[in-house]
């Protein structure tokens, strides 16, 4: 049954077992979705789907595979382009257009949407009666009428009988940019523990004391161990201002995640402006003087520290080659590329996060400096898997 629904979700990445895929039929034989069609997407993504950040991969194949099944009508794609209006203010919507009809049902409702969809052959935005925005119909988003189908949009009055075209999952996705939650599950995975000798045996040692009771016939012994502490130490650089503004907000998320986190053994954080060179900033405004010496801080922080460079590679490929191209600071008789090659020999570990990296895109000549910096250091984009992967390689043997 539906075999070829278990080949299409192996197929676009969804990991699904033999044993998994026996479970959901025998589910259904059971008749565990009574009948239901949304109880069968609940039961199928239940017994088919492990891990949250496919949840959306799912959505996609089950009504790419299920939409003549479905029990309302596909939504055609001009009309959701007719309907993308990005981030509205509704405070200045016309009011009188407004018209609240709550006398009809849900059959109602859907019989009226579909009359509509194979009606509607243009744009419409304050209406009554087509789908639309910003007014009484009952089908679209931005509007007022209780009762009605909201089509994209944002939820306002919380009362439409069904909500069409809305990707619930989409920011649980593995390569899409991380949000504070992700970053602090991700960060767990950077730690290398390691006895300290200095210090009390003040941790319960539970295999030992199980071992040492049944020696003991049965009485109990405690045993005990040294603490273990996380000895990684971070050195985060990060880049702000200019073509950084739109990740700012991703960049103080990776911040506050790491921050937070209390098992690191030291954190230490920097700041630059689109390349590194003979001066690091202390803060992120990078104001001319309120900064520390590159070398400085090899010294101060020894090759042991793990290097996390966030910024998004974008600068002419003078300020990256030429030794006179940091226009806001000191250059230090060094282009920027030698000074990032001097960090990156100082250290053992260096990854760089970048937010909108092009991979194997390297034909273009704006590309040239995330294309020279991507060969010097271990470059990751900046999204769940990206992450993953950079912290993969900093915990790894060198």
């Amino acid at each position: 049954m539906f075999l070829t629904f278990f080949y299409l979700l192996r197929e676009k990445g969804i990991d699904v077992s033999v044993t998994e895929w026996l479970t959901l039929i025998e589910a259904l034989d059971k008749g565990l979705c009574h009948g239901s069609f949304t109880e069968f997407y609940y039961l199928c993504r239940m017994c088919l789907v492990n891990r949250e950040s496919d949840y959306d991969t799912f959505d996609l194949v089950f009504g790419e595979y299920f939409r003549q099944l479905q029990d309302h009508t596909e939504i055609p794609p001009e009309i959701m382009k007719w309907l993308d209006k990005g981030t509205m203010d509704t405070s200045q919507l016309n009011q009188e257009l407004y018209r609240f009809d709550q006398h009809r049902d849900m059959n109602t409702v859907k019989r009226m949407f579909r009359e509509r969809v194979t009606e509607q052959t243009s744009e419409h935005n304050g209406g009554n009666y087509w789908i639309g925005t910003s007014g009484g119909s009952a089908f679209g988003h931005t509007g007022r009428n209780p009762g009605g189908i909201r089509v994209g949009g944002n939820p306002s009055m919380h009362t439409a009988f069904s909500v069409m075209g809305e990707r619930k999952f989409q920011s649980f996705r593995n390569d899409r940019a991380l949000t504070m939650r992700q970053f602090q599950v991700a960060f767990r995975r950077l730690r290398q523990y390691s006895a300290r000798l200095d210090v009390a045996k003040t941790e319960l040692d539970l295999d030992q004391t199980i071992d040492s009771t049944c020696r003991q016939g049965g009485y109990l012994k405690l045993e005990f161990e040294r603490p273990r502490k996380n000895t990684v130490k971070l050195l985060l650089l990060f880049d702000c201002g200019g073509t950084m503004y739109p990740f700012m907000e991703l960049s103080n998320n990776l911040f506050q995640a790491v921050h937070k986190a209390n098992h690191f053994k030291d954190v230490r954080t920097y700041y630059f402006h689109n390349c590194i060179y003979q001066k690091v900033y202390k803060t992120p405004e990078c104001e001319i003087g309120d900064w520390v010496d590159l070398e400085d801080l090899f010294r101060r922080y020894d090759k042991d520290y793990k290097v996390i460079i966030v910024g998004d590679a974008q600068m002419a490929p003078e300020e990256l080659l030429d030794k006179n191209g940091n226009y806001r600071g000191p250059n230090g008789g060094l282009s920027g590329y030698e000074w990032c090659s001097l960090l990156n020999s100082k250290y053992k570990k260096v990854v760089w996060l970048n937010p909108r990296y092009h991979g194997a895109l390297t034909g273009l000549s704006w590309m040239e400096s995330e294309h020279r910096l991507s060969e010097l250091f271990h470059m990751y984009m900046l999204s769940v898997d990206g992450l993953k992967e950079a912290i993969k390689y900093l915990m790894a043997p060198r």
